[in-house]
């Protein structure tokens, strides 16, 4: 296993651009990194940038992990980048985004199924909970892109590997493998999302883990609040996700594979917006109601691990939402701007710190982590 990030976190991406943030991933300790899409390499799929920086990963002994992007149809115009790449033709520019992905052998590609905008408050900044076209259907366009990109992936020798986001359930990720098929298609595990969906990370792990290729490592606060219960994005191993009981179900299923962390980013890379609390509304009617495959004994599993944090932060062994917010390296809300560039690198050697720490416990062979030099 090795140990790198998503590009979308890590600081200074956007200023140095692909190449000049390998460096940076090497200088911090970091075993690779993860582009959501090929176009974060390259917005116009230039093959000779493409192999650069292909060439430079290998260089210096990192992975490079890539992505095609979202799929849902319902999405597309948020995202003009994927049906320009195609000269008006999404699925010509999808499979565009496969074929340069594939010629500089970035043969695991990310997926993901909608949008969160944490601009609304509770399930309405989810695209589960649309008003103008159902979950359901959404999951049949998106099964319907998958079944048509599917014999493309193939001839690529790629698998299309959905994430485990804010909007979609493990079962319901897993249906769409039986559907489009396993050679074809495999899972993003994130650590950390199924919470939002009512999913116990270790049942959530366990159900996925056969299927995972690719992931975004994450932790949060989640505890009641008004409405449900909040969700907050912390440092790795201060959070509610057991990484305990998870690495090892991980590295059993595939001990080749490369975990990416998915921290919180500085915002000078990406600003705040008015409302950063992320509800889950565990106990409406209507949010119930929306995840039929959740049982009674993962719930009660769930709510367990709820309360055995809460304990934590009443102890004051956790810092709650409010004090965390409040400091200096708290995820910032939009009146506190002071999350930078120096707090992120904290950040993120404090998390890859606690994954290597895990790893030599549990026996499990990681590379590309932080030595005492890169954490000094």
């Amino acid at each position: 296993m090795r140990l790198g990030i998503d590009s979308q976190k890590l600081p200074e991406f956007l200023k140095r651009g692909p190449l000049a943030s390998l460096d940076h991933v090497k200088e911090l300790g970091l075993g690779g990194l993860f582009f959501p899409t090929v176009l974060d390499m390259s917005p116009v799929l230039d093959m000779g940038a493409l192999r650069d920086i292909k060439a430079k990963a290998d260089e210096l002994g990192l992975y490079l992990e890539s992505g095609v992007g979202k799929i849902n149809p319902y999405c597309s115009a948020e995202a003009p980048e994927f049906r320009a790449i195609g000269d008006g033709d999404i699925i010509l520019g999808f499979t565009r985004m496969i074929e340069a992905s594939a010629a500089i052998d970035c043969r695991e590609l990310w997926i993901s199924p909608g949008n969160f905008k944490s601009e609304y408050r509770g399930r309405l900044a989810n695209d589960r909970f649309r008003t103008d076209v159902t979950w359901e259907e959404q999951l049949l366009a998106i099964e319907k892109v998958l079944l048509k990109l599917a014999p493309v992936a193939r001839a690529n020798g790629v698998h299309l590997n959905m994430e485990t986001h804010d909007e979609i359930t493990s079962f319901e990720i897993l249906r769409l493998i039986e559907k489009v098929g396993e050679d074809c298609m495999g899972v993003v595990f994130d650590t950390a999302n199924g919470l939002q969906r009512g999913e116990h990370p270790v049942y959530a792990a366990k159900r996925v883990a056969p299927y995972v290729r690719q992931t975004h490592i994450k932790d949060a606060y989640v505890g009641r609040a008004p409405g449900g219960l909040d969700f907050q994005t912390r440092p790795v191993g201060r959070g509610i996700v057991d990484f305990a009981a998870i690495l090892p179900i991980l590295a059993k299923a595939n001990p080749d594979l490369n975990l990416s962390l998915e921290v919180a980013a500085s915002v000078e890379d990406k600003p705040r917006k008015a409302n950063p609390r992320q509800c889950i509304q565990i106990d409406d009617p209507v949010w119930r109601a929306a995840h039929p495959d959740l049982n009674a004994d993962e719930l009660d599993a769930y709510m367990a691990l709820v309360d055995t944090f809460e304990a934590r932060v009443k102890s004051g062994e956790i810092p709650d939402w409010e004090a965390y917010e409040a400091s200096e390296y708290g995820y910032p809300t939009y009146a506190n701007q002071s999350y930078g560039y120096r707090q992120a690198v904290t950040f993120i050697r404090n998390s890859a710190r606690f994954i290597e720490t895990l790893c030599v416990e549990s026996g499990i062979r990681l590379s590309g982590v932080m030595t005492k030099q890169h954490a000094a």
